[in-house]
């Protein structure tokens, strides 16, 4: 029997910061960086669109110091500058092995990064590149999740590929509750009303609204980016009803 092709064509890869330290805990783990650049790759080779959102938790948590007394508008910019950091450092690891790499800002710094204009994004997936798309919205209150959901709709993205630490989405933590139960599929509704840990209400809701299914997978083990994108059902997804 023929392989099965991709199920999706183009798809919007959302990271964690924290993803790429590793078991550091802090920072950039190289072997982390280089792994997750092969696997954009493989896929890539597929014929699949690819962008990508970075968080830039390994660096600094505007949440975090704002708890601690920072103003938040002050400390969510620095979090966005984390996430660029990140998106050069994923764009160089990517360039290392031949993949060609666009990192889009929404913060303008000419001298490292284009600026995030739609079109220009859409014509370098066309062309093939892997978009790394840094600075969450360019605004502050605003999370990467709620980033990556609207840069998906922007750039018209089939599916949210959320890469966490488990391997999808439990009923309680799986780590603290040894009785914690995957759901292998879940609808928006039930992870607003049951508050679960998905991706914040606001970026929940704007897939809601716009129909865009989020697909919540473990990034450790290698090749689950590449699973994924054949359809195989691992991980936990999110849709309509």
């Amino acid at each position: 029997m023929a392989d099965q092709g991709p199920r999706y064509g183009r798809i919007l890869l959302k990271l964690s910061g924290e993803a790429l330290a590793g078991d550091r805990g802090y920072g950039i783990d190289p072997a982390v960086l280089s792994g997750l650049a092969t696997e954009i790759s493989e896929v890539l080779a597929l014929g699949v669109q690819v962008a990508v959102v970075i968080g830039g938790g390994n660096i600094f948590r505007g949440m975090a110091a704002a708890s601690s007394g920072m103003d938040r508008a002050g400390a969510d910019h620095v979090g966005m500058l984390a996430t660029i950091m990140n998106s050069l450092a994923l764009q160089d690891a990517l360039e290392q092995i031949g993949v060609d790499t666009r990192v889009q800002t929404a913060i303008e710094m000419k001298e490292v990064a284009e600026p995030y204009i739609r079109r220009r994004a859409l014509r370098h997936l066309e062309k093939g590149r892997v978009v790394i798309l840094g600075g969450g919205t360019g605004n502050p209150y605003f999370t990467t999740d709620t980033a990556a959901s609207l840069r998906a709709m922007e750039i018209g993205a089939e599916v949210i590929l959320k890469a966490t630490k488990v391997d999808g989405v439990y009923s309680s933590d799986p780590v603290k509750d040894k009785d914690a139960v995957r759901y292998p599929e879940l609808t928006y509704l039930d992870v607003l009303k049951k508050g679960l840990k998905v991706m914040d209400a606001t970026a929940t809701s704007l897939c809601m609204d716009n129909d865009l299914p989020i697909i919540v997978f473990q990034l450790s083990c290698r090749g689950n980016i590449k699973k994924v994108v054949l359809g195989e059902n691992i991980g936990t997804i999110v849709k309509g009803e």
